[in-house]
This record gives C-alpha cells, structure tokens and sequence, in this order.
C-alpha cells in the first residue's frame, strides 16, 4: 500500500503544481495587459493596445495546455488509484489515460478558459475600439 500512496503523492504533486502554474500565469495575464493599456495611454499610442492581443492569445493556449496536463494527471492519479498494489511502477506517462480526457484542442473553449480568456480578449477589443474611435474624433 506504501508505493501506491507514494505513485499518488507524486501526481497529485504535479496536478498542484500545474494548477499553481495557471494561477499565475493569468495573474501575469492581466499584469501584462494591464500595463500595455497604461504605457498607450501614457504615450498617446494605440500600438500598445494592438501588441496586447498577442500575450492574452499566448497566455490563452498556454493555459489550455496547463489545464489539459492537469486533467491528464487526473486522469493518470485515477488510473494508479485502481491499480492493485503489486502492479504500480511509478509510471508518470499519460498515454495510458489519453483516450479518457478530451483531446488538447478543446480545452481552450472550455467555460472556464473561455470565461476568463475570452473576457480579456473582449476587453483589448473594447479598449482598442474605444482607442480607435477616440483617435478618430468621435468622442
């Protein structure tokens, strides 16, 4: 019983720190994104409000790939949860869960990566909107 407790301290060690991981990179997210709205402000330059799209996209698919890892590694503590005592190996491969978790390229429009990405997409649309229009005398 002792190596299966061990194999699934190992894994939940990896879904912690991949969960961690994404909390800070959307902290990050916002930081950044934060302040290239602040230095085209400062500036009177737009273009940092354009540069803003690409670390909210980047940070969106490296996101996804943190939440995909980390089911994996649900899946894969699952797996070794099951597992008779004498047949655990400490394996940290997750192909022998893959088929049970949805595949990489949907987890980026799942709720939660939608609600939070999608919202700050959303507000550099806004703001470059509102930019834009202020540039161009309508406000």
């Amino acid at each position: 019983m002792e190596n299966k407790r061990a194999h699934l301290e190992m894994i939940q060690c990896v879904v912690n720190r991949l969960s961690n991981d994404s909390f800070l990179l959307k902290g990050w997210s916002v930081i950044l994104i934060s302040a290239l709205f602040a230095l085209a402000v400062g500036n009177s330059k737009t273009c940092f409000i354009y540069l803003a799209y690409f670390p909210a996209i980047a940070f969106w698919i490296l996101d996804a790939y943190f939440l995909w890892q980390e089911k994996l590694f649900r899946a894969l503590y699952d797996y070794v949860r099951a597992l008779q005592e004498k047949d655990v190996d400490f394996s940290m491969d997750t192909s022998v869960v893959r088929e049970q978790v949805k595949p990489w390229r949907d987890v980026p429009f799942s709720l939660t990566l939608l609600i939070f990405h999608g919202t700050v997409v959303g507000s550099i649309i806004v703001v470059t909107f509102l930019a834009t229009f202020t540039n161009n005398g309508g406000m």
